[in-house]
């Protein structure tokens, strides 16, 4: 695997990196901050599920700490599901963990993560797998007519069409990755540049709006274009 090579001095560290390697099939494969970081993300999640399946097994009548969180995300999520599509019942888990796990790599900055939603490669792996879904939805809603789509309201605009077909997984996956690469290396530029005196307590502001606020923001407008574009195709 090809690393990103980019510094702007010694102590500059926003780039991925290469932790070991191993071959397979004659080729030279390499583990990344990227994996290990996808690793903690989707431990942390299957922790968070197991927890989440014992507390609503205690199912209680008044709901009370983590049973309210549970029912006021799957409450937020039926909401953007609805708001945005005409029948959204079956798409709750697929935008549910893309919810989850973006959000949860977006915040994984805050814990000294180099979030993996930084890595292009995983954001066009999310961005791909949605636009398949976006055409079989077409296609099981519309049969042949999906296909026809492309070249409506004249043959000539096909090009355009196609061209706004195949942008899809590219704009979804760019927006994301731009704003998480953006965020890591401010913060990477802080800590490297400044002294060690400005190192403290004032970072927490950066991180509070580039981990938190922006890192939401981003979820939340990367589950409402998928839901609109899923819409799109019914």
């Amino acid at each position: 695997m090809q690393m990103l090579l980019c510094s702007a001095g010694p102590e500059l560290d926003f780039y991925i990196k290469g932790v070991f390697s191993y071959e397979l099939f004659g080729q030279k494969l390499w583990i990344t901050t990227t994996h290990l970081s996808m690793f903690a993300v989707s431990l942390a999640l299957l922790i968070l599920g197991i927890v989440v399946n014992r507390t609503m097994k205690k199912t209680k009548e008044v709901p009370s700490g983590l049973q309210n969180m549970i029912e006021f995300a799957i409450e937020f999520l039926e909401n953007l599901i609805h708001g945005n599509m005409k029948n959204g019942d079956g798409f709750l888990c697929y935008v549910g963990t893309v919810f989850l796990f973006v959000l949860t790599s977006n915040l994984s900055g805050l814990f000294g993560l180099r979030p993996p939603t930084a890595d292009y490669g995983v954001t066009f792996a999310i961005g791909l797998t949605t636009f398949f879904i976006i055409q079989i939805t077409g296609i099981r809603a519309k049969r042949m007519g999906h296909f026809k789509a492309l070249f409506e309201p004249v043959f000539l605009l096909f090009p355009i069409n196609l061209v706004g077909e195949i942008a899809v997984p590219i704009s979804l996956s760019m927006r994301l990755f731009a704003n998480l690469l953006g965020g890591t290396i401010i913060v990477a530029l802080w800590y490297a540049l400044m002294p060690l005196l400005l190192q403290l307590g004032l970072p927490s502001f950066l991180h509070a709006y580039l981990d938190v606020f922006s890192g939401c923001i981003q979820t939340y407008v990367l589950c409402m274009l998928t839901t609109v574009y899923i819409d799109d195709k019914m």
